[in-house]
Order: structure tokens, then C-alpha cells, then sequence
């Protein structure tokens, strides 16, 4: 190892520090802004629509962008892609900031989408590429998703404690020193990589993967506000069906494809990308509910909620960062399907306790071993994909796993709030239809939300407190009803989840070998330990079958 590897080398765990800023940020927006929405509305007079549209315009950006802004930073190099990610998010977020209409701040959330879609694969592909090493490249990754979890769940904290003592600009301003601290630190500290000998751009890709992808995240999003039904979700799912088809077939027959279809045949790879979709289903599906039970059921501020989800933040980031001595000893396979099966346990635990005046405690112990469970999974799971690839590909596999996230996520938010929506306006019919049926105002506003319920009985208290206690009384019962049923249907999901994991995945990770005999992983990725080509040849060759069947 010559002087400048040497150098870089040492400081490969001050760079994961520093790329755990980088990430932060992201985690941090994807729940902080949330929080800021009706001080927003008050302040810009934006429409429900506009409020949509603020959160809408970020993830549709973010999920369409991944595939094509990964390949490109495996080009251009992994570290100037994630030092110009993190500068445009920092300039939009200080135009979110600044936004003086609904319009200006859903340009500004379109954009900083953008700009984070550049900076997530640029992060892990970073890591694969630092950390070759196999069990060190696994801890990496496992403090990658642990740092991915904390910052996620302090988000509501953060965003409470800002909107209590600052005006809704603050959830915006608080990206800029974050960013600033990354782009210094990981200016010094990040060693550059990219894939030596790249291959030509495969534009037909990147145009029908970004509008196949716009389409699908689209129509999850609408499907999940309105109806699956809706024709304008029906046309959205039919464009994203012929265009991701397209893409697919593009990419087949493409001789330099941008995201090579031979990879979904490593069950490491294509195993490891279901799971985390799963899991994402769950987790952001119950976060959906449990923000809605703490702040409207049981009345707490947006601060006191984001204090009682502490603890789930902080067991996600204990297990995930334990997660991959545990895949080591135990085996990616069982690390992954457990993980599932303890989540899909904690689902279960919460729908047999969940009520409305069901105590803290209860319910922290529920959300905990959910946590555990997605804690154990994300590490194993990530590490599977990326050591799956060889190195020149870490910028697509890093998208292919955000992209993965992202749109399990979607799914959960939609599925289970729509399944959570159908019974709770079916309750709210069934006992407030009768009560209310002379005031059609008053009950089209408690079917709406359990929020529009609580609003017009707010209304009404001073004229007729007795029927503003039966709808708030009614409504948190219908609300608990869909939450309950949306809960026990993603527990059995991830026990389907994890019964597939345990078939399809392998024990340990797969990889890439015929990739790392043609390019020298590790001079083509700027690795920090540089291997021959032929070492690296040799060590991939095909293993016996014995070696294959013990890793099944």
C-alpha cells in the first residue's frame, strides 16, 4: 500500500463520521418539515392540496431521480456527486426557507428531492468503496443505517422543539450547519471513487426509469390521499407499467445497460431489495398512524409526541448498530428473516393493547420491539445488496436500495392508511350518521379526518358540548378501529415477509464474481486497498458446490 493509500486508509472511520452528516440531513428533512405543515398554512394560506404538494413534490424528486443520479456518480466520481448533492441542498433548503408562496416551497422541496437523490447513494457507494474489507464494510454499513434511524426518529423532536421556539423557517435553516459541516469535513476526510472505465450513458434508461418511476411513486401517493380507483391513479399505474416494462426491455437488450437486469438473478441482491421493502412498508406505514394517535387521540404537542417516539429512534439505532456482528455469527439469511418475524411480533403485540387511553408504557414496549426487529433487518439487508455488486456498480446498487426504501415506505403509507380510512368512515357512519344527519357540515368534517373530527367539535363546544364529546368520543374509537385493523394486516405481511426471506436468501452474501474477474475491483473503484486483478481473479473463482449449498 503506497503513502497516499496509506493516508486514506487511517482515516476511513473519520470519513463514515462525516458521511453520517451527510446522511443526517436527509433522515432529519424526511420527518421535520411534516411537523411544520399547519404553521405553514397559516403563514403562506396554503390550500390541503399545497400542503400535499410540499411533501409530495420531495418524494416523488427523490424516488425518481435515484437509479439515474447513482449511475452517474459511479461516472463522474462518488465524492464530487455528494459534495454538489449536499451544496444544492443546502442552497434550496435556504430557499425553502425563504419562500414566500405554497408554489415558491414546493419548487424549493422538488429541488432539494433532487439534490438528496444525488447525496443517499453517493454515501453508501462511498462506504463499499472505503471499507473492502468484508467485516468491516458490514459495520460500516450497519452504523450507516444506525445514524439512517436516529435521524429519522429525533426528526419530530427536533421539529417540535424548533416550532416551539422559532417560526416554520427553522426546519429549513437547521439543514445549512449540518451541510456545512459535511461538506468541509468530508472535503478532507472522503477519498474520491468512481468506476475507471465506464461505459457509454445509457440515456433510453435514465429518461424511462426516472418517468416510469415519477409515475408509479405518483400513483401510490394519490391512490393513498384519494382512491385506488381514481382514474388519474389508474392511468398513473398504467404509464408506470409500459414505461418500467420499456425501461426493463431497454435495459436487456442494452449492451452497456445502466442497471444490469443478471443482477436480480443473485437472490442476494433481489432477496435483500424485498425485504427492505417490506420492512419500509411497516415502519413508515405504523409511524403514520402512531404521529396521528399521540398528537390527536391522546392530545399531545408536537414536541410532547416527538419525546414518547425517542425510544424507538433509540433502539433502531442500538440494534442496527449491533446488527452486523449479530449477521456474522448468525448468518445474513436468519439475521434478516428474524428481524422481520420480531417486527411482525411487535405489530402483533400493539394490536392486542392498542385503545385510546392505552398507557405509555404499553405502547413503548410495543414500538420497541418493532424497532428492534427493523434495527436487525436494514444492516443485513443493505450489506447484502452492496456486497452483492462489484464496486463499479456501488452508485446503482446504493440507488437501487434507497429507491427500494422508498417506495415500500409509499406503499405502507397508502395500503395501510387507505385500509385504516375505509374503517374508520364506515364507524363514523355507524355512530355519529344518525346523531349528525341534521348537521350534513358537521359530519362530512368528522368522515373526513379524526383531525376534522376533533376540529368541529372544537366548533361546536361552546354551543353544544355534550354532541362535541360524543364525535371526539366516536372519532378516536373509529380511528383506533382502522389503526388496529391496518396494524394486524402489516404484522401478517411481515410474517409473509420473513417466511420468503428465510427461502429465498442466502446465508451468507453472494458476490459479483464474474464483474470483479474483468475489471480489478480494486484499481476500477478507487478503492482504498488497492487488489490486482489477478489476485482478485483468482479469489473469485467459481466456489464448489458443497460451499454453494452451505451458504443456501
Amino acid at each position: 500500500m503506497d503513502i497516499e493509500q496509506t493516508k486514506w486508509h487511517k482515516r476511513r472511520w473519520i470519513a463514515l463520521a462525516f458521511l453520517g452528516f451527510s446522511l443526517l440531513v436527509i433522515s432529519l428533512d424526511t420527518t421535520v418539515v411534516n411537523l411544520a405543515l399547519p404553521s405553514i398554512s397559516r403563514e403562506l394560506g396554503s390550500s390541503s392540496s399545497g400542503l400535499q404538494w410540499i411533501v409530495d413534490a420531495y418524494i416523488l424528486v427523490f424516488a425518481s431521480s435515484l437509479l439515474t443520479l447513482g449511475s452517474i456518480g459511479d461516472r463522474i466520481g462518488r465524492k464530487r456527486t455528494l459534495q454538489i448533492g449536499l451544496a444544492a441542498f443546502g442552497l434550496f433548503s435556504l430557499g425553502g426557507a425563504l419562500s414566500n408562496s405554497t408554489n415558491m416551497l414546493v419548487g424549493m422541496r422538488a429541488m432539494m428531492g433532487l439534490a438528496g437523490a444525488a447525496m443517499m447513494p453517493s454515501t453508501l457507494s462511498i462506504i463499499t468503496a472505503t471499507f473492502r474489507e468484508p467485516k468491516e464494510r458490514a459495520q460500516a454499513i450497519a452504523l450507516w443505517a444506525a445514524v439512517f434511524a436516529l435521524g429519522s426518529g429525533i426528526g419530530p423532536l427536533v421539529g417540535g422543539y424548533l416550532l416551539e421556539h422559532f417560526e416554520w423557517e427553522a426546519v429549513f435553516y437547521i439543514n445549512l450547519p449540518i451541510v456545512v459541516i459535511a461538506l468541509i469535513g468530508g472535503y478532507f476526510f472522503i477519498q474520491d471513487s468512481r468506476d475507471e472505465h465506464p461505459r457509454k450513458v445509457d440515456i433510453v434508461g435514465s429518461v424511462l426509469s426516472i418517468a416510469g418511476l415519477f409515475a408509479l411513486v405518483y400513483g401510490i401517493i394519490e391512490a393513498g390521499q384519494t382512491s385506488w380507483t381514481e382514474d388519474r391513479v389508474l392511468y398513473s399505474f398504467a404509464a408506470a407499467a409500459v414505461l418500467l416494462a420499456a425501461f426493463a426491455l431497454s435495459e436487456w437488450r442494452s449492451s452497456e445497460p445502466m442497471l444490469p437486469l443478471r443482477f436480480f438473478r443473485n437472490m442476494s441482491f433481489t432477496g435483500a431489495n424485498m425485504a427492505l421493502t417490506m420492512i419500509s412498508f411497516a415502519m413508515f406505514g405504523i409511524m403514520f398512524f402512531m404521529s396521528q394517535f399521540f398528537q390527536t387521540v391522546q392530545e399531545y404537542t408536537a414536541l410532547e409526541a416527538g419525546i414518547r417516539l425517542l425510544p424507538m429512534a433509540g433502539m433502531s439505532f442500538v440494534a442496527a448498530a449491533m446488527s452486523a456482528k449479530v449477521a456474522q455469527q448468525v448468518g445474513t439469511k436468519v439475521a434478516v428473516g428474524t428481524g422481520i418475524l420480531i417486527a411482525a411480533g411487535g405489530l402483533f403485540f400493539l394490536y392486542g393493547i392498542a385503545a385510546v387511553d392505552a398507557s405509555y408504557g404499553m405502547i413503548v414496549t410495543g414500538m420497541c420491539i418493532i424497532s428492534l426487529g427493523m434495527g436487525l433487518t436494514m444492516s443485513p439487508a443493505t450489506n447484502s445488496i452492496m456486497g452483492s455488486l462489484p464496486v463499479n456498480k456501488a452508485g446503482i446498487g446504493s440507488a437501487m436500495n434507497d429507491t427500494t426504501r422508498l417506495l415500500g415506505g409509499a406503499l405502507g403509507v397508502a395500503v395501510l392508511g387507505t385500509i385504516m380510512n375505509n374503517m374508520y368512515i364506515t364507524r363514523i357512519n355507524g355512530t355519529l350518521g344518525e346523531a349528525l344527519s341534521p348537521l350534513p357540515q358537521l359530519l362530512e368534517a368528522a368522515r373526513s379526518s379524526i383531525q376534522g373530527a376533533h376540529i368541529a367539535a372544537q366548533q361546536i363546544q361552546g354551543i353544544n358540548p355534550t354532541l362535541a364529546s360524543m364525535i371526539v368520543d366516536n372519532a378516536n374509537q373509529a380511528f383506533m378501529s382502522g389503526m388496529m385493523r391496518g396494524i394486524v394486516i402489516a404484522a401478517f405481511i411481515m410474517v409473509g415477509a420473513s417466511l420468503v426471506t428465510f427461502v429465498i436468501l442466502p446465508m451468507r452474501v453472494r458476490p459479483a464474481r464474474e464483474e470483479t474477474q474483468t475489471t480489478g475491483i480494486g484499481e476500477s473503484a478507487g478503492a482504498t486497498h488497492p487488489v490486482p486483478a489477478t489476485q482478485t481473479a483468482e479469489k473469485d473463482k467459481a466456489p464448489d458446490l458443497n460451499q454453494d449449498r452451505r451458504d443456501r
